[in-house]
């Protein structure tokens, strides 16, 4: 167990922490990938509302502006759109070179955006799907966006219950054998958090000013089923009212992650309730897959080379 999570993780008895308990975030700029729906929108939602500069970025301008619209109707500003794709290096650059040049400073970056369960592909660089667009994409990006992030800065990675499931094959990370849509998703979310929880610890070891969180979602209703059989979709409408959560309570250990001053780096926040599916947003502790320092090291190396990205930390 990771000893920054277990000394807390009975946080469960303390008092619900919710929307209401995000500080004023005036004047802060905050970089949410996929904040067109889902997780991301309620997130992107609820920071624009207690001041921030949102920063949607989407591989969908269109629907990025329609969340946009939905969001500025209670922003103190109405958000900005970034067009990325996550699914294509170039676009990432892109978008990380129009960061710098719109926003110097940039103070929370939310890595949300992913797929799940979708059938055997490639990204544009010729990645597997899942673990191109949910890790090997946001992990350029936040190597890019790194110099921009000011003293007190939060990185938040997006990771899943299931990562606990999750085994990363370094001999066939393109998924070139066997490929099943589950485990891939699950590999891609334990990516996730043992990027999370490396970054904090090379951050910790520069004496960097930025902290590096993790959080995950439990079963929330979100489009992330769209890719699922269609027997698979019923039966996460007929179990959801039991088992999940609206996607604004499931943005909350995401928010919590980023702006509750207590929080600290190298944390991992979740749900409260039975197998962290839904409840009030807690520390919890990730699977000791997930705490492999050299798994962790291994696959930072592997994405550095994979991507062309180096960390300045």
């Amino acid at each position: 167990m990771n000893p920054k999570t277990a000394r807390t993780s009975t946080t469960a008895q303390d008092s619900p922490w919710s929307a209401a308990d995000v500080p004023r975030l005036d004047g802060r700029v905050a970089v949410i990938t996929g904040a067109n729906t889902g997780i991301g929108f309620e997130t992107a939602r609820v920071l624009a509302g207690h001041g921030a500069r949102v920063v949607l970025a989407c591989r969908s301008v269109e629907r990025a502006r329609a969340a946009a619209a939905r969001i500025a109707a209670s922003a103190v500003a109405a958000p900005e759109i970034l067009e990325l794709d996550l699914a294509s290096l170039s676009s990432v650059r892109r978008a990380a070179e129009q960061l710098r040049e719109l926003h110097p400073v940039i103070d929370l970056l939310v890595n949300n955006a992913g797929v799940m369960d979708v059938p055997c592909g490639t990204t544009e660089d010729g990645f597997e799907s899942h673990l191109g667009i949910n890790h090997l994409g946001h992990f350029a990006l936040t190597g890019l966006l790194q110099p921009q992030l000011t003293e007190g800065s939060r990185i938040v990675s997006v990771s899943s219950v299931v990562h606990a499931r999750g085994q990363i094959d370094f001999d066939d990370l393109a998924y070139t054998r066997d490929y099943k849509p589950g485990p891939a998703y699950a590999r891609s979310k334990l990516a996730n958090l043992l990027f999370a929880f490396e970054l904090d610890r090379r951050l910790t070891a520069a004496g960097s000013p930025t902290a590096s969180l993790a959080a995950h979602p439990g079963l929330s209703r979100t489009e992330l089923y769209r890719y699922e059989e269609p027997v698979a979709r019923f039966a996460v409408r007929l179990l959801s009212p039991v088992f999940m959560q609206s996607a604004a309570s499931g943005a909350l250990p995401v928010l919590r992650a980023a702006t509750d001053p207590a929080a600290t780096s190298g944390t991992y926040y979740g749900p409260s309730g039975r197998k962290q599916y839904k409840g009030h947003p807690v520390l919890v502790d990730a699977s000791p897959a997930a705490h492999d320092e050299a798994a962790a090291r291994r696959l930072w190396d592997e994405s550095e080379k994979l991507t062309g990205v180096a960390f300045p930390c």
